[in-house]
């Protein structure tokens, strides 16, 4: 018998096996957390409010010692400024000591004698009721002229040295105010209308010894000077 005709298929081995079964894939879900619990938490008690008296005297206890410590801590800082503010007074204090020496009591009254002549030189320069600017102007003529040699009695080198040791004071003074070694509220009692005072003659002088190439010359003063209100005279 002849084979039945045709050409016979061969299909390879590989393409018999059985293809892979396709992963599972898992079902979605949109929840996120876990269950909560069934459980219902428990409410703290507040121990102020508990009946058992060893809780009342342990809470009770342990607020005031809370109070104890914000107390202490508060006085501690009170007694530390008070001693800082008790250094200041006692540096200021120095201060006026120290201006109430005999060179400085000397210098003082070398810059009121010379000013005092010469405002009473130039009075009648000076309207009866100046304005503000008009004083101003005057005082700083007077200043400039007191500086000058023709300004007084006292010789031009003897008047600079009191003046320079006025300047010195101060100038030493502002700082130590602006640095906190010294009291501003003693300070000012002390010496603020003074220095005031003294600025409003030598101001325009000042100026002229910034311009000459000293920029600096009395700028401590002048910051001093510059909290407060101006003061009739040099004492």
């Amino acid at each position: 018998m002849k084979k039945p005709g045709g050409t016979t298929k061969h299909i390879p081995v590989a393409a018999r096996a059985k293809a892979p079964a396709a992963k599972e894939r898992l079902p979605e879900t949109t929840e996120g957390f876990p269950w909560p619990s069934s459980h219902e938490i428990k409410k703290e008690s507040n121990p102020f409010t508990d009946r058992d008296w060893r809780m009342l005297i342990y809470a009770w206890s342990g607020l005031l010692v809370r109070f104890a410590i914000i107390f202490t801590l508060a006085f501690s800082v009170y007694q530390f400024l008070a001693n800082q503010e008790q250094k200041r007074v006692e540096q200021t204090m120095s201060l006026v000591e120290l201006w109430e020496t005999k060179d400085y009591q000397q210098a003082q009254r070398a810059l009121k004698d010379r000013l005092a002549a010469l405002n009473a030189k130039y009075d009648k320069l000076l309207s009866a009721s100046p304005s503000p600017t008009e004083e101003q102007v005057f005082r700083q003529r007077i200043g400039i002229e007191a500086m000058s040699a023709s300004g007084g009695d006292m010789p031009l080198a003897d008047f600079s040295e009191n003046f320079d040791r006025i300047v010195y004071f101060l100038n030493r003074l502002s700082f130590c105010v602006d640095g906190g070694l010294c009291s501003r509220k003693v300070s000012d009692a002390y010496f603020h209308d003074y220095a005031v005072s003294f600025w409003s003659y030598f101001a325009g002088y000042v100026d002229k010894q910034r311009k000459a190439g000293s920029p600096t010359f009395a700028t401590a003063i002048e910051a001093y000077v510059r909290n407060g209100q101006p003061a009739a005279e040099v004492k």
